[in-house]
């Protein structure tokens, strides 16, 4: 399949975010096999060599083109800098083995200090780790500097398109009055617990596909002592009622009320028969009735929030979201 616009990018992508680049090779092939062609990638995963050589292997053994794949990446907070930008395209690119990205995002709305490729790369979040009290060090970069750059990597035709992750409505009217090019994707948190309905309605209402990230909500965050195990919302009896009856997965339910609501999800698995699970939850269709009961578990719970996590694990109290 050839990508004619940013319509076409496939409802269900395979996430990239803790994988560890010791098994990532391996588990790229796989969600490839799996047939898998949507992957969300991101510097600051520290994988992307890793995932480069995953889809090189993938291509050599015929299981697909690179025209099949819509790869994504993100910019991370230490190049926002208009100079820095286009570098740290150029690093992503080489990593990942591709001479051009179908989709490239604004990781987060936070420029963080330029930290050197040869000095620490993913340079994280942490300005100087040997510090006495590490923290975050804000860079005065607007993020108006930070898309114009944007806007002229897709110009150079190395970026197919152009958006933005963990923007609120605010900063999006912002970014829709100064953008030269408007952002055509924004990727957000989103799942049961924090469904974002009027951020999703703007988006759309401004021409935006929506992608959400999490959209299983806790589970990639129990261990990182984000979230309680109490939090699940595969227990909810509301999903699981209704997995029972379809005859399905709860996480199946829980990816389809993301894309039947009209948006497209990140999911991630090492294992082959959950991946190919996660993958068939676009082929499930959910009644209005079913949507409706998924809808009202919404409790505006936020898992990755910089406004909690910086604080606790940077030394730094830097909210986003109010």
């Amino acid at each position: 399949m050839k990508f004619e616009s940013v319509k076409d990018m496939p409802p269900i992508g395979f996430g990239l975010w803790k994988i560890a680049p010791d098994t990532c090779e391996q588990t790229v092939v796989e969600a490839i096999r799996c047939g898998y062609r949507h992957f969300d990638a991101a510097c600051d995963y520290g994988n992307e060599e890793a995932v480069g050589r995953g889809i090189q292997r993938a291509i050599a053994q015929g299981l697909c083109t690179r025209e099949e794949l819509w790869i994504t990446s993100k910019l991370w907070n230490t190049y926002h800098a208009a100079e820095h930008v286009p570098a740290a395209l150029e690093r992503t690119l080489n990593d990942l083995g591709l001479d051009y990205l179908d989709l490239y995002l604004i990781h987060f709305p936070i420029a963080l200090n330029y930290v050197p490729f040869e000095e620490r790369y993913p340079p994280e979040w942490i300005y100087d780790p040997d510090a006495p009290a590490p923290r975050m060090k804000l860079a005065k970069v607007p993020l108006s500097e930070t898309w114009l750059a944007m806007e002229a990597l897709k110009e150079s035709g190395t970026v197919k398109h152009i958006g933005v992750c963990n923007y609120n409505s605010g900063l999006l009217h912002d970014l829709m009055n100064y953008s030269n090019m408007p952002p055509e994707v924004l990727q957000i948190e989103a799942h049961p617990y924090l469904a974002q309905e009027k951020l999703i309605r703007i988006a759309k209402d401004y021409g935006l596909e929506v992608t959400a990230f999490s959209p299983l909500g806790s589970l990639s965050y129990v261990e990182l002592d984000m979230a309680g195990h109490d939090e699940s919302i595969l227990e909810q009896t509301e999903v699981k009622s209704i997995a029972t009856r379809i005859g399905c997965t709860a996480a199946q339910v829980l990816l389809r009320w993301g894309i039947q609501r009209g948006t497209s999800v990140v999911a991630k698995s090492t294992n082959p028969e959950r991946m190919l699970q996660n993958l068939t939850a676009q082929d499930i269709v959910l009644t209005a009735e079913d949507m409706a009961a998924i809808s009202q578990l919404n409790r505006n719970r936020r898992f990755n929030d910089p406004g909690v996590f910086c604080e606790a694990a940077f030394n730094s109290f830097h909210p986003i979201y109010d």
